[in-house]
């Protein structure tokens, strides 16, 4: 993976004077590093003692003790990432748990991990996600939260509706180091430049890419950018991909957990509410799931005012619903072309050029009625 180098010589410069004589505890602000990896095309039983032997030469305190302290559970599958529960019974017979992901093979076609674990320091410090404990050949290890993660359902309901905007506003106000340039075009033309020059070894789908007109999905993508730019949405530090497997819940506690910023990046505001209305559809991506005005409006009034939400204006409501509806579109562009070279790169058993089609095929059935609003919005605003 081309940005790990670049990983592991920062870390190493700014941790070369870390200890490895096993004083390490969570509590430290150092970020451990290892040079292992853990195959994830093998079996479970056999990747669990490459796990284990991963999490000994990362936490020293760790290495002398036996394989039997050691207990690995798979947390959750997706399609770019497996994420791993490791439990260990301490010397003094305390248990720790750690969680570690491990990357998909090829994410970083569409994946800047650097920028990733730039962010996570500061949202961390920030209270969002776990705390990044270390990283490795091909993933991170992370502290573990004592949550459960989201339905699709669950994310529609009007109490934790609010609570997730509330959450994203907050989000949203975390300064990251760097650029502040939005990423949203840089990439979705990015993804264009790989997704339109593709060959599939598969002649069944090399068949059915060659269906797809670039020429249209690039007008589109042009058409699309420059009416947004018309909105002046504000730039933001985004998460990028607010599915309900990136949001987790205590019951007990009544605390929310945003994870998983590995697409986050500096973007647009509406684009980022907007990709996460297009979550409500699940996993089966159902869009007649799409929330209603009432619902987006619900989430807006605990966004814009979290102390006051009833006084909002109609006006900065109307204005949100906007923004959010034609950026939603991005959304859809985004992670179609996304698919296209996920199918052409990654090995996991998924459809991704089906996945294109849903996702591209939605855009144009929603496109007439979020262009007709955002002009007319535009128009009746003076800004057009």
């Amino acid at each position: 993976m081309g940005a790990t180098k670049n990983i592991w010589t920062a870390m190493e410069a700014n941790h070369a004077k870390q200890s490895h004589n096993g004083n390490s505890t969570f509590d430290d602000h150092s970020i451990l590093h290892s040079n292992l990896s853990v195959d994830t095309a093998l079996p479970f039983p056999l990747m669990v003692p490459r796990v284990i032997a991963l999490c000994k030469d990362l936490f020293r305190k760790w290495a002398k003790l036996n394989d039997s302290c050691f207990s690995v559970d798979t947390v959750s599958g997706g399609i770019t990432n497996l994420l791993l529960k490791v439990s260990v019974k301490e010397e003094n017979g305390e248990y720790v748990s750690v969680t570690v992901r491990l990357y998909g093979p090829n994410t970083e076609y569409v994946i800047n991990r650097e920028r990733e674990l730039q962010a996570i320091k500061y949202l961390s410090a920030a209270g969002f996600g776990a705390k990044l404990l270390g990283v490795f050949g091909n993933g991170m290890v992370q502290s573990f939260i004592n949550a459960r993660t989201l339905t699709p359902a669950d994310m529609r309901k009007p109490k934790l509706v609010s609570e997730i905007a509330k959450q994203l506003r907050r989000f949203h106000q975390v300064e990251i180091p760097g650029s502040k340039e939005p990423q949203l075009w840089v990439d979705i033309f990015k993804f264009f430049e790989k997704a339109s020059t593709l060959q599939f070894e598969d002649t069944d789908k090399q068949r059915t890419y060659e269906t797809i007109s670039f020429k249209e999905v690039h007008k589109e993508v042009t058409e699309l950018k420059e009416l947004t730019t018309l909105l002046n949405s504000p730039v933001v530090f985004a998460h990028n991909d607010l599915l309900s497997g990136n949001l987790m819940h205590n019951e007990e506690q009544e605390k929310l957990y945003l994870i998983d910023f590995e697409y986050g990046s500096y973007n647009y505001r509406g684009f980022d509410i907007g990709n996460h209305f297009n979550e409500y559809a699940g996993y089966d991506c159902d869009y007649s799931l799409y929330p209603s005005k009432d619902e987006q409006y619900h989430f807006f009034r605990h966004y814009l005012e979290p102390e006051k939400p009833y006084e909002v204006s109609e006006k900065d409501l109307e204005a949100l619903y906007v923004e959010t509806n034609t950026f939603m579109l991005a959304s859809h562009l985004y992670w179609a072309l996304w698919a296209l070279i996920q199918a052409r790169m990654s090995p996991i058993d998924f459809d991704y050029l089906g996945y294109y089609f849903l996702r591209y095929n939605e855009y144009k059935k929603q496109k007439r009625m979020c262009f007709s609003l955002a002009k007319s919005h535009i128009s009746g605003s003076g800004k057009a």
